[in-house]
């Protein structure tokens, strides 16, 4: 939600090539006090470089060009299905233990995906094309953040987290800087329109969404299990339509509240019920 609202006043690739820079130089020293003990292989350093690609460059530029087109409401439960689609990845890529009740999960969170994104309604020649093309948007968003989770599961064997997180911002800020600067070009006076909301959303991006939710989520699970520090990402949703339905008077419609049921019980079924499933059910392997 912070993202649309600070879009009203930046340019995306401008938006994103600032939380980046700003970022990578809050990482920098942290990154080169690690890197003296950390040496990096040469031939890891295209898959380290993908990782920004996918995590940074394309999933930001898909979710910002999104998020102008769709509601927060409906890209904050699409993003519900990042979950689902690191199962699937991480089956076919990761060789992954899934489980037919994973397979049934997966194929009732993808439904929903597709109530939201307006799929019916464009069977039926009833929908929105401006809100279609944001909440697919979306949904090519996530694809591109599990694309890059599925190469960092791979790099994390071997670097530290930091290492490879700072990397990937480096090249979100080397990859916005062409389009930040075509945007200066086409329009050099849009620095003067920010207001004090659009600079605080910068740095809550910066801050919060970027180098913050890197440490304490390292420090949360630290003192959590994996299972249960993930769980708190299904609380996001419910906080972002709520404050979009107070800030932003945004509606939640029938068709939405049917897909976002979808896709809370298919990422349930998908993911959070693997281990219990795997206790239970041993000899249903796929």
């Amino acid at each position: 939600m912070v993202a649309k609202i600070t879009l009203e006043e930046f340019p995306p690739s401008s938006l994103a090539f600032l939380r980046f820079f700003l970022a990578t130089l809050l990482l920098i020293p942290f990154f080169f006090t690690q890197s003296k003990k950390v040496k990096i292989n040469q031939k890891d350093i295209p898959k380290l470089v993908a990782i920004g690609i996918l995590m940074i460059t394309l999933n930001i530029a898909f979710f910002f060009e999104g998020i102008t087109k769709t509601t927060a409401i409906n890209a904050s439960v699409l993003t519900l299905i990042i979950p689902v689609l690191s199962v699937v990845l991480g089956w076919m890529f990761l060789k992954e233990k899934v489980y037919l009740i994973n397979l049934l999960g997966i194929f009732i969170g993808l439904l929903g995906a597709v109530v939201i994104i307006q799929l019916p309604e464009i069977v039926l020649g009833n929908y929105s094309a401006n809100e279609v093309v944001g909440n697919s948007l979306i949904l090519l968003a996530s694809i591109c953040w599990v694309g890059g989770a599925v190469i960092s599961r791979q790099m994390l064997k071997i670097y530290p987290s930091l290492t490879v997180t700072a990397i990937a911002f480096m090249v979100g800020t080397i990859t916005f800087l062409l389009p930040a600067a075509n945007e200066y070009l086409n329009d050099p006076l849009w620095m003067e329109s920010i207001s004090i909301l659009g600079v605080f959303g910068l740095f809550y991006m910066t801050l919060l969404s970027s180098v913050s939710a890197y440490f304490l989520f390292e420090w949360g699970l630290a003192k959590t299990a994996v299972n249960k520090a993930n769980l708190f990402q299904y609380i996001e949703p419910f906080i972002a339509s709520a404050l979009a339905i107070t800030l932003l008077g945004e509606k939640i419609t029938i068709p939405f509240l049917a897909g976002a049921i979808l896709i809370t019980a298919g990422v349930y079924l998908g993911t959070l019920a693997k281990e219990l499933h795997h206790r239970a059910h041993k000899t249903h392997r796929i």
